[in-house]
This record gives C-alpha cells, sequence and structure tokens, in this order.
C-alpha cells in the first residue's frame, strides 16, 4: 500500500499537481534578505546622476564601482573624465576634523556643489558645512547645517496676507498691503499712497502685488474667503506626553465653499480702476494672479471652473476694463488642468500652450491678439510630457514625450527637439529604453541614462542638437543579482475591454521560481487617474512586489484604463466613474497571462494597495468578488467624498452627487463576502483617517468579518515593517491556505 501511494505521488509530480510548501519561515526568511541581496549597492556602474557645472560644458557624477564610489568629472568638450578629487586626501581631512572614521571608498558628500573652475566644493558631512580647496589641499568647517522650518502642510491654503513690499520697475516706489488695501509709498520721500479704498476683513486684497513695466499701473486680486474645513485626528501614544494631543490639518473637501478673486488694475496716476467681471469668474475653483503683458495695457491670468470642464487664459485691459478669453479649453468630461505649459514669448504676440484637445496631449503656438492658434507645433497618436527648454532666439523647443514609436511599451520616455512650427522634429535618445536626461547650461549637450524594468542602465553623453552619441559613460554591471538569482519582471501585454487596446502590466516572479508549482496571484494596484504606475525604469528591488512573491506568489502590476498617458480618451474612463479602476481591463490581463502561463492561479487572486490602491482594493473584493479573493487594503480613500478637493472634483466633478456615492466603499460595505485587511495611520495627513474608520462602521453594521491594523503615529502609509509582516501573513492564510509561521521563529 505504501509503494502504491509512493507510485501515485510521483504521478502527480511529474504532472505539477502536487502541492509544494509555501509561506514558509524559510520563504519569509529569504523574502526579507532580498532587500539587502537585490540593493542598488549590487548593481555597478548604475544610478548616474550628473550634475552639470553652471556655465561650462563640465559635469560631475558618482561612479560605483566594485572598488567603491568614485567622483569623477567629464568635460563634454574633450570627452575625458578624471576624478573630481583625491578621495583618499579629502577622506583623510574628514577623519581628522570629525575624529570619525572615513573610507576614501564611501564617501557621501550631501549636496556637492562645484564652482566653475573646479578648485572649491562645497558639501555637507556630518551635518556640518564643509568647503574643500582642491588646489590649496585644505578643508574648512563652515559650521553646522541649519535647519529651516518646516512650511505649511500642503493642505492650507495660502492667504495672500503676507507677502514683502513689492518695489516698482523704476524703483521710485514699493506696494504693499495695509489694513486690508493697497498702498504705495515713495522710495526718496516716504510718502505714502492709499491706492484702493474698498478692501476689508471680509474682501481684502491680495499682498502679491504685480507692478506694470512702466511703473505707472500695478495689479492684484482681490479674495472673498470661505470658511474652511479641518480634519481632526488624536495621536494616541505621543513621545513627548503620556496624555494624547489632538491635531487640526486645514483640509477642504468635495462640494465645499472656495474663496472667491478677482483680478484688478489700478492706474495710480489718475486713479482710475477696473475689476474683471464676477460672472466670467463663476463657478470659481482658482483664478491666478494677474500678469502684465508686455505694453502694460492689459493683464493675463487663468481662471480654471469649478468642476473642471473649462480653463481660461483671460485678458483683462487696464484701459478699458474689458476682459477676453486668449486661450480657452473646454470638455465634456474634464480639462486636466494638471498637465499645464505656458510660455508667454518676449514678443509679447505669441504663447506656447499645451492641451488634450485632439485627443492627445500636443503644444499650440498661440496668437495673443486674435486669441487663435498659429500654428500646433507637435501633432500625431502620441503624447507630450514636459517640455524641457523653450529657445525664442532659435524658435526651439525640447520636450519628452512617449507612445511615438510603433510596436513597442507606449509608455518610454524619448527627448525630442523641434521647431516652433513643427518643423525639424528630431528624437535624441533613440535607443529603446525610458530615458532620463539633464541638459548643459546652453544646451549644447546632454547626459541620457536610459533603461527598462528588464534592461539594466545605460548613460551616454550626447549631442543635444542631433543626439548623436559623443561618449559613453556608463553600462550598469548586475552579474551580483544574477548570480543571486534574480529575475527581470516580465513585461506582458493583452487586449484591453475594447478588444483593441494593448494594457500593459508587469509579471514578477519569486528566485526560486518552478514552472511546475501552481502559484496564486496578487495584482499590488494603484489605479488613480493623473499619472500611469507600472515601472517602467530598471528598479532591482521593488519594495511593493519582490519580497511578496518570494512567499510563493507570482505578483503582478497592471495600468488600466482610467490612467493616463496613451490618449485623453483612454483616461477619462474615470469621469464619474473612479469605481471603475480599470477592472474590466485588469481582470482580462490576468486571464491572458493565465492562459499563457498556466502556473497562474487565476481561481485564487489577490489584491492590495494604498492611498487610492487602498480605495481600490477594497473595491475589488466589494464589486469583483468572483474574481479577486482577498484584499489589503492601506489608508483608503474609501469614500471621495471625505477626500481631499483637488483629486475627487477633478474626476467625479462638481457639483458633488450620486457619481460620489457609487464607488464609496462605505455604501458598498454591506457587499463583502472575501477576506480584507484595512490598515490606516492614525496620523494619516493626506486622506482623512476617518474615511477608513467609516468602513469599519459600516462592516460591523452589515455584520460583516474582516480586520483592521489601527497604526499609533502613523502618517499615509503602506504599513511600514509591520503592516508588511501583516500583509504577508494576510496573504499566505488566505491565498495559500497555510498559517504563516509564528513572528518569534522569524526574528
Amino acid at each position: 500500500m505504501k509503494k502504491y501511494l509512493l507510485l501515485i505521488g510521483a504521478v502527480l509530480l511529474l504532472h505539477g499537481t502536487v502541492s509544494f510548501a509555501q509561506g514558509t519561515a524559510e520563504d519569509y526568511k529569504r523574502a526579507y534578505a532580498l532587500a539587502k541581496t537585490f540593493s542598488r549597492e549590487n548593481v555597478y556602474f548604475s544610478d548616474v546622476m550628473p550634475v552639470w557645472i553652471t556655465n561650462s560644458n563640465s559635469f560631475w557624477y558618482v561612479r560605483n564601482t566594485p572598488q567603491g564610489r568614485i567622483y569623477v568629472v567629464t568635460d563634454a568638450n574633450k570627452k575625458t573624465r578624471t576624478p573630481l578629487f583625491d578621495h583618499k586626501v579629502l577622506a583623510a581631512f574628514l577623519a581628522q576634523a570629525s575624529g570619525k572614521e572615513v573610507p576614501a571608498d564611501k564617501l557621501m558628500l550631501e549636496r556637492l556643489q562645484v564652482n566653475r573652475t573646479m578648485d572649491t566644493l562645497k558639501f555637507i558631512f556630518e551635518r556640518q558645512n564643509w568647503t574643500y580647496f582642491v588646489k590649496k589641499n585644505s578643508l574648512k568647517n563652515e559650521g553646522e547645517v541649519s535647519v529651516p522650518p518646516p512650511g505649511p502642510h500642503w493642505t492650507v491654503v495660502d492667504e495672500e496676507k503676507n507677502g514683502a513690499h513689492v518695489i516698482s520697475p523704476d524703483g521710485k516706489h514699493s506696494a504693499y498691503i495695509k489694513d486690508n488695501n493697497i498702498y504705495i509709498i515713495e522710495t526718496a520721500t516716504g510718502k505714502e499712497k492709499q491706492v484702493s479704498i474698498d478692501g476689508t476683513a471680509g474682501n481684502y486684497y491680495s499682498s502679491y502685488i504685480s507692478w506694470a513695466p512702466d511703473s505707472k499701473k500695478l495689479a492684484a486680486n482681490k479674495i472673498r474667503p470661505a470658511e474652511k474645513r479641518f480634519i481632526y485626528y488624536v495621536e494616541s501614544s505621543p513621545a513627548s506626553q503620556l496624555q494624547p494631543i489632538l491635531h487640526q490639518l486645514e483640509y477642504a473637501k468635495p462640494g465645499d465653499e472656495l474663496r472667491f478673486k478677482v483680478p484688478c488694475v489700478f492706474n495710480i496716476e489718475d486713479g482710475t480702476s477696473y475689476a474683471a467681471p464676477t460672472q466670467a469668474l463663476s463657478p470659481q475653483y482658482e483664478v491666478g494672479n494677474p500678469e502684465w503683458n508686455k505694453t502694460g495695457t492689459a493683464v493675463l491670468f487663468d481662471f480654471n471652473q469649478r468642476g473642471h470642464q473649462r480653463y481660461c487664459i483671460y485678458e483683462l485691459s487696464a484701459e478699458t476694463g474689458q476682459i477676453r478669453a486668449v486661450i480657452e479649453e473646454t470638455s465634456s468630461t474634464f480639462v486636466n488642468y494638471t498637465r499645464y505649459f505656458r510660455r508667454d514669448l518676449k514678443n509679447g504676440n505669441e504663447i506656447i500652450w499645451m492641451s488634450e484637445r485632439d485627443n492627445w496631449n500636443h503644444l499650440y503656438l498661440y496668437d495673443v491678439h486674435t486669441a487663435s492658434v498659429k500654428n500646433q507645433i507637435t501633432q500625431g497618436e502620441w503624447y507630450v510630457r514636459d517640455i524641457v527648454h523653450v529657445d525664442e532666439d532659435s524658435h526651439t523647443i525640447w520636450f519628452t514625450a512617449n507612445g511615438m514609436v510603433p510596436d513597442e511599451d507606449p509608455y518610454l520616455i524619448r527627448y525630442y527637439r523641434t521647431g516652433f512650427d513643427g518643423e525639424g522634429l528630431t528624437c535624441l535618445t533613440p535607443e529603446e529604453g525610458t530615458h532620463q536626461a539633464w541638459f548643459s547650461d546652453d544646451m549644447k549637450y546632454l547626459v541620457d541614462v536610459y533603461s527598462m524594468v528588464d534592461k539594466a542602465p545605460v548613460a551616454v553623453l550626447r549631442n543635444a542638437a542631433d543626439g548623436r552619441i559623443i561618449m559613453e559613460l556608463e553600462k550598469a554591471d548586475i552579474s551580483a543579482l544574477l548570480e543571486n538569482g534574480w529575475q527581470a519582471p516580465e513585461v506582458f501585454t493583452a487586449r484591453g475591454r475594447d478588444n483593441k487596446t494593448d494594457i500593459w502590466g508587469i509579471i514578477i516572479r519569486p528566485v526560486n521560481f518552478d514552472p511546475s508549482r501552481k502559484y496564486p496571484v496578487i495584482e499590488y494596484i494603484y489605479s488613480g487617474p493623473g499619472s500611469h504606475y507600472v515601472p517602467k525604469n530598471f528598479i532591482p528591488y521593488n519594495w511593493n512586489m519582490t519580497s511578496l512573491a518570494e512567499l510563493g506568489f507570482i505578483v503582478v502590476q497592471i495600468d488600466g484604463m482610467g490612467t493616463s498617458f496613451r490618449s485623453k480618451a483612454f483616461e477619462e474612463v474615470c469621469f464619474r466613474n473612479l469605481a471603475d479602476s480599470g477592472f474590466p481591463d485588469r481582470k482580462l490581463w490576468i486571464k491572458a497571462a493565465a492562459e499563457k502561463y498556466p502556473y497562474m492561479d487565476i481561481d485564487c487572486v489577490g489584491i492590495f494597495g494604498a492611498s487610492a490602491g487602498g480605495q481600490e482594493s477594497t473595491t475589488a473584493v466589494l464589486l469583483h468578488p468572483e474574481f479577486y479573493k482577498a484584499a489589503y487594503s492601506s489608508c483608503g480613500c474609501h469614500d471621495n467624498r471625505m477626500d481631499k478637493i483637488w483629486w475627487n472634483e477633478q474626476w467625479l466633478g462638481y457639483p458633488v452627487g450620486e457619481q460620489y456615492l457609487a464607488g464609496s466603499n462605505v455604501e458598498n460595505a454591506h457587499l463583502l463576502t472575501r477576506p480584507l485587511m484595512l490598515v490606516v495611520g492614525e496620523m494619516d495627513d493626506n486622506v482623512d483617517p476617518a474615511s477608513t474608520m467609516q468602513v469599519v462602521n459600516a462592516l460591523i453594521k452589515a455584520n460583516k468579518d474582516f480586520e483592521l491594523v489601527v497604526l499609533p503615529g502613523v502618517r499615509h502609509t503602506m504599513g511600514g515593517s509591520y503592516g508588511e509582516h501583516k500583509r504577508y501573513d494576510f496573504f499566505v492564510r488566505h491565498l495559500l491556505n497555510v498559517n504563516p509561521p509564528k513572528w518569534q521563529e522569524l526574528d
């Protein structure tokens, strides 16, 4: 009988249906060790971060060699590379001055600045400022690093009340705010004059005052403030005292009343003034500060209409008070105002403007006087990402874009140059990969570092006019990774819901991957619009995915519809529909991958994420329980009415309506049928922690079983080391169906 059972076991083993032990203590230990094993320190000649020396054609960077860190300087004109300084000498100086051992091959000079003649280095070491005079071979301690006080939190709205005096172009006057009004003072005599008379505490003038070029007029916004919303959270276990501390944070949410700004212009000689008509500025999300045109006859300002379906560049005449739209963007869904680029040319007649109006993000040349497009600078089914430099003298634009090269990953970023008329389009970084470049001040050279998730970085020096390689700098050596079993993520594509659009993602397998085994699948999700999230550059260790795979999982990440940098139509799937989160595409992608790789067990799929990903992972098990069998959700914005105003009104619109309820995990909590772990930092200052607790409340009311982890003193997080361990145990328990090892076994 025993021989018979052994024979059956051998047959099953050959056919790959035997269950292997996974999620063991050994797996955990190996998973935790990978962070060090696959660290960037084990990738040599990588992480090139060049710094061009001001007004020169030389740059320095750090070479990560097997022998240690070497600071080098490269002369682009001469094509030479030499050490920036004598490392042994400087290390000896620092050791003597600090009283600590300083290995010459491990120098870490923070905020290093190199002067043009490269004979003076300024840097921070051991919290001290230092200056090293290379030719004199001397080191000077410049004192302890001063730490500036923290600025206001990003949710706090600038009241615009504390601006400094603004000096007129001719230097004869300065303007400032007193008693909520604009005043000017004559520099020579100190004589004061009140310019505006109607400012009050409830409708005051901004201190960000702008003078006309002729010093005869000035402009500023008049601001009617709105009542502020605050969120409150309790720090239960402060280090400074025994008793808890109550914190308050300004935090506007969707639907809240906003302040109202009105641009105004004043002629300080004849006392005339004009204000932009309020009906043209309503409903208002934001109005920018007025900026004078070249002739001083009008001011231009941005107007972002609430609901984000209209965005204008308005011109307010300082001579007549008339207002007109110089540039107007409209959309039936949303104007993606975060993709903002505007360059007012020195001639005063033209503006370079970025727009998604033809379904792709492109540049346009506008005629200010006719308020019309002179020509579209870039065009095609590809996406302008960022503007690097605009040279008005040569009418040349350097920019980045993705999607221009057919039959490859459409997210890969390259650098281009073109004329204002769209002629002479030149790719400066043609090799396949996602590129990052640093240009010399004169735009003559660029250092280009490119890679892919499965291709190690390469660094080269190029000509910035034609992209020609002038000098090879570094090629990363990943042999140490490969010797320790490192496997590159696999780039995988599958058709989306429309059966024609390719959806891109990556697959990460464990080091001890065995195709004869069966692996549950875990998706790492962040699907919020505004960007794409699947990495495109080389990352030896992915903090969210690499170690998790080691426990016995296939881990994937996908950019479904509703994310950015494809077409506007691809992204606007999310409009008033954040609950979609690309799930129709994600499920098809995972099914396609499993069809190709049968070892992927799609009857056992988990999902996790934080922030928007925290919301989306919970949504997955609430609305798609037939596919997603377990979810770990950290710091989720689970109900978009509870979250920050700018993110949610951008995609869900204004006013707040039923579209906000459709994706609420609070409203849908009663649908839970799958294992769910909710994690929240009690001090989360990005997403109101109450958002998670309201899901908890709804789950309790619906008598649902779930797990909750509250992290005292922690802000916005995936969970940190503690939460990571909880996440590992959660998926081992619910997807591998084994009990995870006791924590004390892993010490």
